[in-house]
């Protein structure tokens, strides 16, 4: 039986909500009694429904959606609730017995509909759950609900990585796509979803966009078998963000489906030939087939002996030639997981998103844009552009289309328009454009002393690396040494499957590579990875594992790490809570939430032992699955007795039947449980509850 009333925009919840926890409460607090209600805004596709569908399960209640189609009809919205022709002052009176009103899309209402949503709240005797967009013009009455200050605001930021990553766990993504996923979509679900179908699907998007991405297209008779990309799982991801799922079909790529390659754009890794060796690869100056051919001090190799540029030129990617990389997903060897490497699938969403900057028509405008896509990865300085290019760009900025960094350098915007930018343009337009690219050596050793000068002074904290993600997006191998310092910094910040992830990009043209191997074995917990005698990490792992006595005097005198050695030698409760608050801000995740765990087993208040162990789950969830023996058993203390059990035999592979028939309970009493210890978890469903009940299969650090 369904608790909520199914329309367009309300999904079937297979998986319990994700994230968003804080807003939920603040939403469902707003709907109970004695409360006026709440208006929920932020951009389009960050899940504004989502959110309230959840919020008002199991409660008595109206919904009303705003449409564009009926924007200019008085009262459509309320047509269903209300007579064919009927006053404000009688709508009034007549929703005035309704408890909760929901509505979705205000900013779509008509200026009647929103005049009584308005009066509603003013009379305050129904419970108001508006979802408004940002960046669309509002009806007056609905704007002035918060700015009037009669119903609270609740902004809707994107959701954050750790719960995007938690989102898409059951689709099996390596971590560097997950990040590249949300950086792309930057919080928009439903162009998450779309973006997932076209990686999945091999349905091709006719247009010079994606023909210019050197994106492979379907056709018959051309047979390309082996991709085996899992599709069952992307319905049930969506479900947890409130967007819908792709449709169900068969693998990806199977033995019938086909692909064209365009002139250039390679499939390196997939085991696909191209008709003209060098020509498609050259012009993007990546391949795996030839390490050592590239641009000297770069470190990137290119596609074939012959085809590689001059010391001080970069790869020039011409329309109809890609980096390595399909624009799918690929398997990744030895791990289980898919990788999304190349370039952008150009859907129908994607293109609505890009209109702000195909569309630019101003005086130089497009042209500063063309810059700026085929200057990428590197930023355009601005002693390089004119007097007249200066006044476009302002234009530009304000439009929210560039950033102007501190140093004057100048990057596009949003992460999307630089492949729909290159691709829209001639190939002799590209010629000109890409020809005087610097390298990327240098901009890559920048980016790696600055890491290694951060974790020198025990500051984790993220900083920019735009080249190398973008590399590595595209596909184009990366210098061993730059990995390896990645994979460390991912590391000590408690990302452990992001760590492993860069080291084996750094293993892909250096299968023997040293530092590479190591970091991925201490990504992986290999316990008996040598250290070097002057690694600082290497021991401060005795407090780690409860034996500060250990590290006694060989810590950085003053040093954070030193304070938490301190304080645990101590038994100190409240300072490990201190300690624990300072790790994390230097961006220790995985430290500070072990210190937090030590704290909660030595605070003898059990209201502090409660609240530092409440801390540490909350940071122990964004170490992408890190076990260690600090954490072991912590997350199960925030259940209660019943639901521990409940958890238990449901980790255990018994199904809610089962479950109820051992513990004579109700089958919807154990779902109820079961859902609950879910949103305390912080999972997605009872697949991962193994993962929380310390599994060996997990990944330690």
């Amino acid at each position: 039986m369904r608790t909520y009333r199914q329309d367009a925009k309300t999904l079937e919840l297979p998986w319990p909500f994700t994230g968003r926890s804080e807003e939920l409460e603040r939403v469902r607090a707003a709907s109970a009694g004695g409360r006026p209600g709440i208006v929920v805004t932020g951009p389009a596709g960050h899940g504004k429904t989502r959110l309230i569908t959840e919020a008002v399960r199991g409660l008595d209640h109206v919904r009303v959606t705003g449409t564009p189609e009926a924007r200019d009809l008085p009262l459509a919205a309320f047509a269903h609730l209300l007579p064919d022709t009927v006053s404000l002052h009688r709508a009034v009176r007549a929703l005035s017995g309704v408890r909760v009103l929901v509505v979705d899309d205000a900013q779509l209402l008509d200026e009647t509909s929103a005049a009584l949503v308005h009066q509603l709240a003013v009379h305050g005797r129904t419970r108001l759950i508006v979802a408004a967009a940002d960046g669309a013009p509002a009806p007056g009455a609905v704007s002035r609900l918060w700015t009037g200050e009669l119903l609270p605001r609740l902004p809707l930021g994107p959701l954050p990585p750790e719960d995007t990553a938690r989102l898409l766990a059951g689709a099996a993504l390596e971590p560097l796509t997950v990040r590249r996923l949300h950086q792309a979509c930057r919080g928009d679900l439903r162009l998450l979803r779309d973006l997932l179908t076209a990686l999945t699907e091999p349905t091709p998007v006719p247009g010079p966009a994606l023909t210019g991405a050197g994106a492979p297209s379907r056709v018959p008779g051309a047979v390309f078998t082996g991709s085996g990309v899992p599709t069952s799982a992307w319905g049930e991801a969506f479900a947890g963000a409130g967007v819908s799922a792709p449709a169900p079909g068969p693998a990806a790529f199977g033995p019938s489906d086909g692909l064209t390659l365009l002139p250039g754009a390679g499939l390196a890794g997939r085991g696909v030939s191209v008709s003209a060796p060098g020509a498609g690869l050259a012009g993007c100056g990546a391949s795996v087939s030839a390490p050592g051919t590239g641009p000297a001090g770069s470190g990137v190799p290119v596609s074939a002996p012959g085809a590689a540029l001059g010391p001080s030129a970069s790869p020039v990617p011409l329309p109809g030639t890609g980096p390595v990389g399909t624009g799918r997903l690929e398997s990744v060897a030895g791990t289980g997981e898919w990788a999304w490497r190349g370039p952008l699938p150009v859907t129908p969403a994607v293109r609505e998103r890009l209109a702000p900057a195909l569309e630019r028509s101003g005086p130089g405008e497009r042209d500063i844009l063309d810059r700026l896509a085929f200057a990428e990865p590197l930023p355009l300085p601005l002693d390089e552009l004119d007097e007249r290019d200066l006044e476009a760009l302002e234009h530009l900025e304000a439009d929210g289309l560039v950033d102007i960094g501190e140093q004057g350098a100048v990057t596009l915007a949003h992460p999307l328009h630089g492949t729909a930018l290159r691709a829209a343009a001639g190939r002799l337009r590209a010629r000109r454009l890409g020809r005087a690219a610097p390298a990327y050596g240098p901009a890559l050793d920048a980016e790696r002393r600055t890491l290694v000068r951060q974790m020198e002074r025990l500051d984790v904290r993220p900083v920019p690396t735009p080249v190398g993600e973008w590399l590595v997006a595209h596909g184009i191998p990366l210098p061993a040494r730059y990995a390896e310092v990645r994979a460390r910094f991912a590391r000590l910040r408690g990302e452990v499957r992001e760590a492993a992830a860069w080291a084996r990009e750094g293993l892909r043209p250096a299968p023997r590579d040293g530092g590479c191997r190591g970091e991925l074995r201490l990504a992986e917990g290999c316990p008996d990875e040598p250290a070097g005698p002057d690694d600082v990490h290497a021991r401060y792992t005795a407090v780690r594992l409860g034996e500060p006595g250990r590290a006694a005097g060989r810590l950085p005198a003053g040093s954070v790490l030193a304070r938490h050695a301190d304080a645990l030698a101590r038994g100190d409760g409240p300072a490990l809570d201190r300690a624990a608050e300072a790790l994390a801000e230097r961006g220790f995740t995985l430290y500070a939430a072990e210190a937090y765990a030590q704290a909660a087993r030595t605070h003898r208040d059990p209201s502090a032992a409660r609240r530092s162990r409440t801390r540490a789950v909350a940071l122990a969830r964004r170490c992408q699955g890190a076990s260690t023996p600090a954490l072991a058993g912590l997350v199960l203390g925030e259940l209660t007795a019943r639901q521990r059990q409940i958890v238990t035999l449901a980790a255990a592979g018994l199904s809610n039947r089962e479950i109820a028939e051992k513990l004579t309970l109700s089958v919807r009493t154990v779902g109820n449980h079961l859902y609950s210890a879910y949103t305390r978890l912080g999972t997605a469903d009872r697949t991962a509850l193994p993962w929380l009940l310390d599994n060996p299969d997990r990944e330690t650090a």
